[in-house]
């Protein structure tokens, strides 16, 4: 009996002891104030809609967008990549960008990143 309660409270301490290893002292709790993580759900629908919106699209004004905005790419690339002329790639891009924000309904550059209730609860949690 003695042998099987000395193996039980070993255990019971090596894991005790492997747990707080781990755990970081935070008495006053600016720690856990510090960390925070946006909502995955939000992004979601919005890369859905995105999606969705870049389908409706024609596809030069889909390329065109794709090609600069999204990879990066100089209008001079974009156009060496499609064989045309750099003004070919232009005219796209910025019809396409144009009816992209409205069918997002993008009015500003505010519209990006958490919404406005979200910012609101980050920028009052960063205050305490």
């Amino acid at each position: 009996m003695s042998a099987w309660l000395f193996t039980i409270l070993r255990n019971l301490f090596r894991s005790e002891y492997r747990k707080r290893r781990r755990e970081v002292e935070d008495a006053d709790g600016r720690y856990a104030d510090s960390l925070k993580s946006h909502p995955e759900q939000p992004g979601r629908v919005e890369f859905e809609e995105l999606r969705m919106a870049l389908a409706k699209l024609p596809p030069d004004q889909r390329e065109a967008l794709i090609l600069v905005g999204a990879s990066g790419f100089s209008y001079e690339e974009a156009a060496a990549i499609c064989c045309c002329a750099v003004g070919t790639i232009k005219r796209p891009r910025q019809s396409g960008r144009t009816r992209l924000a409205d069918q997002l309904a993008i009015d500003s550059a505010d519209d990006f990143g958490p919404d406005h209730m979200t910012r609101a609860i980050l920028s009052a949690g960063g205050r305490g």
